[in-house]
């Protein structure tokens, strides 16, 4: 590739940078349902068509954005499995580093679970959607990863079978208590829960059903 390819390549990355950071602007200021192509455009400083270059429609941009927050999230992950020895111990810090993703990077934890709550687009997945999805199948995989370490250590038990269906679980279980902490935090508190508590209580659940059972 000579020079004058690499620079439009470079501008072209750039440029499309500049777009999926006016849409996440956008929306941490409205509802995404709210958000709109020319918003973005406003934001970003670009014409709405030139929006429309980079981006087909309102979902490719939104694909773009859960991109980025799952490969934020990827990155997490690994961080935190690699402070721990044991299989349980990795699996339970996953745990804590997608409660503390929500909490710090609350529109990206809305972007993803807003992605996860309608059915593909396509039958099969292209351009955005397909690096979104990519980076969604690294997320999971690290958690399979850390499951099937501590089966491998004795941590975890044998007995539960499919990792991935292990790891998908623990995902939707953790995902359900984090969006209940957030959207009733009122109510438990009026019963005296806090929401730290409710997650501590859900890991320690999580642990002893994962956890190796006795004779």
């Amino acid at each position: 590739m000579n020079y004058i390819a690499e620079r439009r390549l470079e501008e072209k990355e750039a440029r499309r940078r500049q777009i999926v950071d006016a849409a996440e602007q956008v929306a941490a200021e409205v509802e995404w349902d709210a958000l709109t192509m020319d918003q973005v455009a406003r934001k970003a400083r670009l014409s709405r068509a030139l929006v429309y270059v980079y981006f087909k429609d309102k979902f490719d941009l939104h694909c773009a954005i859960c991109e980025r927050a799952l490969l934020l999230l990827g990155d997490r992950f690994e961080q935190a499995a690699a402070r721990f020895p044991r299989g349980l111990d990795k699996v339970e810090a996953l745990g804590r580093a997608y409660v503390a993703f929500s909490q710090e990077v609350p529109h990206y934890f809305a972007a993803l679970a807003r992605f996860e709550a309608h059915a593909p687009q396509h039958a099969e997945a292209e351009g955005n959607e397909a690096a979104c999805m990519a980076a969604g199948d690294r997320v999971h995989g690290i958690m399979v990863e850390c499951i099937e370490a501590g089966i491998a250590d004795g941590s975890v038990s044998p007995d539960l079978g499919n990792p991935y269906l292990t790891a998908v679980t623990l995902w939707g279980f953790m995902h359900g208590i984090i969006q209940l902490g957030a959207t009733k935090a009122g109510m438990l508190a009026a019963d005296g829960i806090a929401t730290q508590q409710l997650v501590d209580h859900a890991l320690r659940l999580a642990g002893l059903g994962l956890s190796p059972k006795g004779p």
